[in-house]
């Protein structure tokens, strides 16, 4: 049967429909996934359309998923996050929503107080097991939209919920009614992805939601969740690790409309942001993420990560504050204690920090040579020189300016004989065996003691 599909403006066979494939075992993709060994890459080389929505955004589970990998925020740390991701998402709402747990009194008391600011943006939502109980937590916190666990692969199916596939289909199906009943717009959270059944159960059982939205008029959205890191974004790679198939068979096949879809990936192995990035590309409206990636084993896609990656791929911020992330990085530091890794991209102290004398000449002369894009401006971060054996008059000279922020017409050059001087006394230290960088603190004492001169120099207004 053929049939106008308005969504492709194609004509389009209809005559296959996707049904639950009730096997007597599990199966567990074992070519690909032999526990002994590093998980194996399989190409069909079938590729799809690349099929990007009209409107992209982000989600933050930073309250959620990110709470599972440290210890518990604060209720005024929440409150601080969240206003963070409001000034960061712009008026827009780029960052459209983040979720919470309700589980204890800190949970809803933190839930209240963001409630209490008003604001539009991020959209408060909320995280309850597969249990009808807990959607009566829902309702009493007047939250509009849950997650809801939905766990879709064999290794999760038979093994962790020891049930059958048609078991664990009309049990979820059965709490998606509850959910609806009482007008709770519910997000199923297809655990394990990567690993499932892809037309044996993933697809049925998002057509059986799709029927049950109809009938009850109220949006069932999906959260396809990549929970092991095992997606993969190359072309023409086989399900169920093939990213592109994924949001392609949802969107085409599940009929699930893309601004009900989201993208949920880990970082096992390097791909969160490459994989989001290319969920958004295939036809997936929604990437959730977590301040700093922050989250399970090796964390969740960095939320200030999509920040730039949807600036690169739509040519604009669309509002979005970029400098709001460093003062995230600063309050996770200062306020709460955590250690970014200072090699961590946007947010690392060094991530905008050169040691070698060469790249530091590079950018006495022009900035642009060594640095990413104009970190003042998008993120409030200068440009860092670490002055060491490799630094060299230029890394020194670079280090005078910008430390002290000196304007054109006042920066020093390389071949100042003072700052050769210093080159001198750096020189010395290292031959005398010191490996470590020269911390800002003893360049200023050595200038203020052997410079003095250049000291007031520096200093005057």
């Amino acid at each position: 049967m053929l049939e106008f599909s308005k969504r492709s403006n194609t004509l389009e066979q209809t005559e296959y429909l996707y049904s639950l494939q009730d096997v007597p075992e599990p199966h567990l993709y074992r070519h690909l996934f032999n526990y002994e060994e590093v998980p194996k890459i399989a190409f069909n080389h079938r590729h799809v359309p690349m099929r990007p929505p009209e409107e992209i955004f982000i989600t933050d589970s930073t309250f959620r998923d990110g709470q599972q990998a440290r210890e518990p925020y604060t209720v005024q740390q929440i409150v601080d996050l969240f206003k963070f991701l409001h000034r960061l998402g712009g008026p827009k709402g780029i960052i459209r929503q983040t979720e919470f747990f309700l589980y204890s009194k800190k949970d809803k008391e933190a839930v209240t107080k963001c409630m209490e600011l008003g604001y539009r943006f991020p959209e408060i939502t909320s995280w309850i097991r597969a249990v009808k109980e807990d959607f009566y937590l829902v309702k009493e916190m007047g939250i509009k939209e849950t997650g809801i666990l939905a766990s879709c692969s064999d290794y999760h199916i038979f093994k962790k919920l020891k049930m059958t596939r048609k078991q664990a289909m009309e049990q979820f199906l059965s709490i998606v009614k509850s959910a609806l009943e009482i007008g709770v717009v519910p997000r199923l959270h297809l655990e394990d992805l990567t690993r499932a059944d892809f037309y044996g159960f993933v697809v049925p059982f998002v057509l059986e939601l799709m029927k049950l939205q109809e009938e009850a008029k109220i949006p069932i959205k999906v959260r396809a969740c990549d929970t092991l890191g095992f997606g993969v974004n190359y072309p023409g790679v086989a399900l169920p690790r093939s990213v592109p198939g994924i949001i392609y068979g949802l969107w085409h096949h599940a009929q699930l409309p893309s601004e009900q879809m989201e993208w949920h990936g880990h970082n096992d192995f390097y791909k969160a942001v490459s994989n989001a990035g290319t969920a958004w590309l295939y036809g997936c409206s929604g990437v959730n993420t977590t301040l700093l990636g922050i989250g399970e084993r090796t964390g969740n896609c960095p939320l200030e990560a999509m920040v730039f990656e949807y600036a690169s791929l739509r040519g604009t911020l669309d509002g979005m504050e970029p400098t709001v992330i460093t003062e995230i990085a600063e309050y996770y530091t200062k306020e709460i204690g955590y250690t970014v890794p200072p090699m961590t991209p946007l947010v690392g102290r060094e991530f905008n920090f050169t040691r070698s004398g060469i790249h530091a000449d590079g950018l006495l002369k022009d900035e642009e040579i060594y640095n990413i894009f104009n970190t003042e401006k998008l993120l409030n971060r200068k440009v860092v020189v670490a002055v060491n054996e490799h630094s060299g008059a230029a890394g020194i000279a670079h280090w005078v300016n910008s430390y002290f922020n000196l304007k054109e017409e006042r920066k020093l050059e390389k071949r100042d004989a003072r700052l050769l001087k210093i080159k001198e006394w750096v020189d010395h230290l290292y031959e005398g065996g010191r490996n470590t960088v020269i911390g800002d603190h003893e360049l200023l004492e050595y200038i203020q003691a052997e410079i003095p001169e250049l000291w007031h120099e520096l200093t005057r207004r």
